[in-house]
């Protein structure tokens, strides 16, 4: 098993930044991929950028040239460090571990970022 904690969230104003933190523990060996996602009131849980073992990073067209996520091995933590943010930003933010032998993969708990003024 995997298990995933989340860090980092917080309330701030538009234009300002935030860094997440997801510290994973557990199963380590079995991850291939790391993720963060959000979900908004109301809406579908969508994935914001994601980083495989590999170091190969994927983002969220929403997401690209504001966000950077990146990883620390030695602490099996990633981050997310979030620049520029807008209201629209504005959900709970959720770490995923994909693994081997698990389609579902394991979540983090969730962080909740809210920008406004």
């Amino acid at each position: 098993q995997v298990q995933l904690v989340e860090s980092g969230g917080g309330l701030v104003q538009p234009g300002g930044s935030l860094r997440l933190s997801c510290a994973a523990s557990g199963t380590i060996s079995s991850i291939y991929a790391r993720g963060w996602y959000r979900q908004a009131p109301g809406k579908q849980r969508e994935l914001v950028a994601a980083i495989t073992s590999g170091g190969t990073t994927n983002y969220a067209d929403s997401a690209k040239g504001r966000f950077t996520i990146s990883r620390d091995s030695a602490r099996n933590t990633v981050y997310l460090q979030m620049n520029s943010l807008k209201p629209e930003d504005t959900a709970v933010y959720y770490c995923k571990a994909d693994v081997i032998n698990r389609r579902a993969g394991y979540w983090g708990q969730g962080t909740q970022v809210t920008v406004s003024s």
